[in-house]
Order: C-alpha cells, then sequence, then structure tokens
C-alpha cells in the first residue's frame, strides 16, 4: 500500500475503497447494529511463511488441505476477519464491517462473551515473535483512524489483542506487536 493511497470507508455497505475485496463465505449477521470492539490478530500460513496467498485461501474456503502438513488440521475451519494487512502493507478485506466475521472465537471482552457480535477483526500477517514491518504499521493506523472515526464507540480501551479476549486459548498478536506504534484516532484526536 501507498502511503499517498487514501481508504474511506463507506459505512452504507461497511466495504474499505482503498482495499483489496475478497468476500469471504465465512459470515453471518449480527445480532445488533453496535460495533464496539477492534481485535487484532496476527496470522501466517504455513506458520512462520509469509506471501503465500494461503490466509486468503483459509479465509475463502479454498486452503488446499495436502499442500503442507499444517493445512490437514486446519483446511476445514470456517474463519475469517473483515481485513488482513500484509508484510507490504496492503489491505485486503474480506467481510463487511456491517456483518459479523468469525474471527475471535470462543471470547470474553470485560464481561461480555461472543465478541464476534459487537467487534471488527483484524489480521496481520506475522507471528508473535517477529516484528511487523513499518508498512504494517502504517496501514493498521489509516485503517484504525477510518474505523474509529465511522464507530466511535471504538475508543482507546476497547482496541486489544486477540490475546486479550480469549487468554490461554490464544497469544496473537504477540509480543513482537508494538502497541506504542498503533496511534487511534477518537473525535478527531491522534491519542
Amino acid at each position: 500500500m501507498q502511503r499517498s493511497q487514501s481508504l474511506t470507508l463507506d459505512t452504507s455497505t461497511g466495504w474499505l475503497q482503498g482495499a483489496t475485496h475478497l468476500p469471504s463465505d465465512n459470515y453471518n449477521a449480527r445480532p445488533s447494529a453496535e460495533i464496539s470492539l477492534l481485535v487484532i490478530h496476527s496470522i501466517s500460513l504455513p506458520p512462520g511463511e509469509f506471501g503465500t496467498g494461503m490466509v486468503e485461501a483459509l479465509f475463502t474456503n479454498t486452503l488446499p488441505s495436502d499442500a503442507h502438513p499444517y493445512f490437514a488440521g486446519i483446511a476445514h475451519l470456517k474463519v475469517s476477519a473483515h481485513f488482513f494487512i500484509k508484510r507490504s502493507g496492503a489491505i485486503t478485506q474480506f467481510v463487511s464491517c456491517l456483518d459479523r466475521a468469525w474471527h475471535a472465537g470462543v471470547s470474553d471482552f470485560k464481561g461480555r462473551e461472543a465478541c464476534n457480535d459487537f467487534s471488527l477483526g483484524i489480521e496481520l500477517e506475522g507471528e508473535d515473535h517477529l516484528a511487523y514491518t513499518d508498512a504494517q504499521y502504517d496501514s493498521l493506523n489509516l485503517l484504525v483512524a477510518q474505523l474509529t472515526q465511522h464507530y466511535p464507540m471504538i475508543t482507546t480501551e476497547r482496541i486489544c489483542g486477540h490475546s486479550d479476549i480469549a487468554p490461554g486459548r490464544k497469544t496473537d498478536p504477540g509480543p513482537a506487536f508494538d502497541w506504542q506504534r498503533l496511534r487511534t484516532t477518537h473525535h478527531g484526536e491522534i491519542i
């Protein structure tokens, strides 16, 4: 993604202009229109390998189970995220923000379960112990600024890692994720 490229969320459709759209079937309707949580994840397929196209394949139910030993155990999963940010900073959107992507699984945010119901999920191409790229942080900050502008209930305190809502089960985005590099905009102010 070029830094000069702009991102604009179309709130009527929930699709981000400036991102690649690769629709996933792994979503359903939200139980309410409330969007009040942003969950940061990390993923790489096979684990620790980047740029393979296999994350996109997983989210679109086309992962070849025989292409790598690891895939046989996950090819049956029906999972997705709203957004995926590659190492290059390129953003792909799989599910409209208006819909419930299947990214959080069994989860709890401050006593409220089923985080998929009220959250947006962003996957970063990476793994827990390898630094994320400058391009990813640049794109993530642009994306978060768009999302918090249109969904004001997503405050700084309501941006978390997958490990925060599924402790003991998930570790991502891991210790390599530098939370200080995530700037959030809330009501026009950079925090």
